[in-house]
């Protein structure tokens, strides 16, 4: 904010963060949950998502390094929200922005690339990791192949856990004065929750972080006994991975619960038109997590659950009655 008489911010990227957080009412109750689930609605953040932060973080720290220079191209590999939070970025900074993006992703993840400006690229979601129709490897050949081109890298960037570090970790610390017990995150990149985590429990050692990964994902076998399955397709957005990233500290996370399609796509359906909280697919899966492991907690706990993003992003797929069925999820 540049002017003390009227608060106003420089650009749209400095808005990101200090998002609410909303106690959860009826879904604990239909489980008979006696601890408190507090929700941190991150798709109040200028793109709908979590990846807000992390994007603005990570390009302002490569813009003081020298990384990212004037004119230059911003290039990401995303499943959408890292994508949108570049697109923002280089069209309030000057930048150009080329995303690549699987063809699983929604419709409306991929109109939202294009309304910021930014070049898209969709490749087959089937193709396995290291090879030239992987999404990340495409990234890697249009970095090559671009002039002046910076590649953000969010599945490598130890910048990604950093990001968390310093702005989501605080941030729910001040709001909760460190009086809760388990924090409860889907993993991606792992870079929410690792460095979320990290934050945390230099501050209370004691607190519980328990992470959502998707059937077909390979992060909850490595966390179970450090091998690599064979990863497997599975229609949830935004968490899971068949590689292994840089950016997760496994060591931060002390528990993996596995979840299904449907139990991630009604649990955001039931958040909606219970709750009123209208939130993604991965979100779903993060509260089913976190649902799972409070049904043994007592009373007096509190988990904090993030919600990553916007149901706006899911209209014309698991909020969409017709793709539901199409699916096999409704009959």
């Amino acid at each position: 904010m540049t002017d003390k008489r009227i608060a106003f911010f420089d650009n749209i990227t400095e808005t990101s963060g200090r998002t609410p957080l909303v106690k959860l009412r009826k879904l604990p109750a239909e489980r008979g949950i006696k601890a408190t689930i507090l929700v941190k609605l991150e798709f109040f953040n200028p793109t709908g998502s979590i990846k807000d932060r992390m994007a603005t973080f990570v390009l302002n720290e490569a813009v003081k390094t020298g990384e990212l220079t004037s004119g230059g191209t911003i290039i990401e590999a995303t499943s959408g929200n890292t994508g949108a939070a570049v697109a923002m970025y280089a069209a309030a900074h000057g930048y150009k922005a080329v995303i690549i993006i699987p063809d699983k992703m929604s419709k409306e993840k991929i109109d939202t690339l294009r309304a910021f400006g930014a070049e898209v690229h969709i490749c087959p979601s089937d193709a396995p990791p290291g090879t030239p129709e992987h999404y990340y490897q495409i990234s890697l050949r249009l970095q090559r192949e671009i002039p002046n081109a910076y590649l953000l890298g969010q599945f490598f960037n130890r910048n990604n856990i950093e990001a968390h570090y310093r702005t989501t970790g605080p941030e729910i610390w001040e709001q909760t004065g460190g009086r809760f017990d388990v924090l409860v995150g889907g993993i991606g990149t792992g870079g929410t929750l690792s460095g979320t985590g990290k934050f945390l429990k230099e501050k209370k050692p004691d607190i519980e972080v328990i992470a959502a990964d998707p059937v077909g994902s390979i992060f909850y076998q490595y966390h179970k006994d450090r091998s690599l399955g064979q990863a497997q397709p599975y229609l949830v957005e935004g968490i899971g991975e068949d590689m292994l990233c840089d950016s997760i500290d496994i060591s931060v996370i002390d528990k993996i619960y596995r979840v299904t399609d449907r139990e991630s796509f009604m649990n955001a359906r039931k958040l909606a038109r219970t709750e009123g909280i209208f939130a993604g697919g991965s979100s779903g899966a993060a509260l089913e997590a976190a649902l799972k492991h409070a049904e043994n907690l007592n009373p007096g706990k509190t988990v904090l659950v993030i919600l990553p993003d916007s149901g706006l992003k899911y209209i014309s797929k698991f909020y969409n009655d017709d793709w539901l069925r199409e699916k096999g999820f409704l009959e």
